[in-house]
C-alpha cells in the first residue's frame, strides 16, 4: 500500500503560481510512476500531468501545457506540480496518484493510489 499526502493549495488570483506537492509514504520501495489530476464540481476528475519513476518523462493535459511542470524528487518520496500563469478556470481539487511501474500512464483508471485532494481557488 502507498499513502499519499496533497499539500500546498490555497487561493490565488489569476496569473498567480502555486506549488503543489504530494509527499507518498507507504511501500515507496517499488517504483511508481505519479499523475495529478483535478476535479471541479460537477465535473469529472480530469488528467492533469503525470512523470515516469526515473522523472525524465512527462506528459500533460493540453489545457495547462506550458503552465504547470511535473517534477519529482525520489529521495524525497515527493512529486510536485508547479503552476504558473493560473486562471480561474484552474480552480479544482487536486489530486495526487501513483501507479505501480516506471513507465507514466494517463488514464485515470490506471492509477492505483490516490491522495485525499488539495483545493486550488483562482480568483479573477
Amino acid at each position: 500500500q502507498v499513502q499519499l499526502v496533497e499539500s500546498g493549495g490555497g487561493l490565488v488570483q489569476a496569473g498567480g503560481s502555486l506549488r503543489l506537492s504530494c509527499a507518498a509514504s507507504g511501500r515507496t520501495s517499488s517504483r511508481h510512476a505519479m499523475g495529478w489530476f483535478r476535479q471541479a464540481p460537477g465535473k469529472e476528475r480530469d488528467f492533469v500531468a503525470a512523470i515516469s519513476w526515473s522523472g525524465s518523462s512527462t506528459y500533460y493535459a493540453d489545457s495547462v501545457k506550458g503552465r504547470f511542470t511535473i517534477s519529482r524528487v525520489n529521495a524525497k518520496n515527493t512529486v510536485y506540480l508547479q503552476m504558473n500563469s493560473l486562471k480561474p478556470e484552474d480552480t479544482a481539487v487536486y489530486y495526487c496518484a501513483a501507479r505501480t511501474g516506471s513507465y507514466y500512464v494517463i488514464g485515470r483508471d490506471e492509477f492505483d493510489y490516490w491522495g485525499q485532494g488539495t483545493q486550488v481557488t483562482v480568483s479573477s
